[in-house]
């Protein structure tokens, strides 16, 4: 499982020119599922968003978690995260799951990762031509696999 969080101060998904959903202040989350993700890759990602200690405390110093200043988290399924780009100039995405093995996991990472932050957590449609829009704050990107938790 791979994701690219970026804090923002806000960010939006937009399906066939509607707003689907959008979130002010806290972190969107970029999410590829590969055939080998598991529940356990979930609960260990999951856990560590929640915790990562990337907002400013009063001191300027990226030190606080979403958790504590109130922000908010949208997770966008993108299966593009698992692109190789190995041969050739045409991406292969042969190692990101299809919707009956993604599916599942994308809805038990957003479940999850609401109990585990007890924040909201707004989605885009899984599957859908989805326009995000986000203002990188920082800019704070930080990229994450379960394949290198150790």
């Amino acid at each position: 499982m791979r994701a690219v969080i970026q804090r923002v101060s806000e960010a939006s998904v937009t399906i066939d020119g509607e707003v689907f959903s959008a979130i002010g202040p806290g972190l969107l989350i970029l999410l590829g599922i590969e055939d080998a993700d598991n529940q356990e890759d979930t609960d260990w990602l999951c856990r560590k968003i929640a915790a990562l200690r990337i907002f400013n405390d009063a001191g300027g110093v990226m030190n606080l978690p979403v958790t504590e200043v109130g922000g908010e988290l949208l997770v966008v399924s993108q299966f593009t995260l698992h692109a190789s780009t190995k041969k050739g100039n045409r991406p292969s995405y042969i190692r990101a799951s299809k919707p009956d093995v993604a599916v599942p996991l994308y809805e038990a990472f957003v479940k999850h990762l609401h109990a585990v932050s007890g924040l909201p957590v707004r989605t885009g449609v899984f599957g859908a031509d989805m326009k995000v829009r986000l203002l990188n704050d920082g800019p704070v990107t930080i990229m994450m696999d379960t394949k290198n938790k150790e």
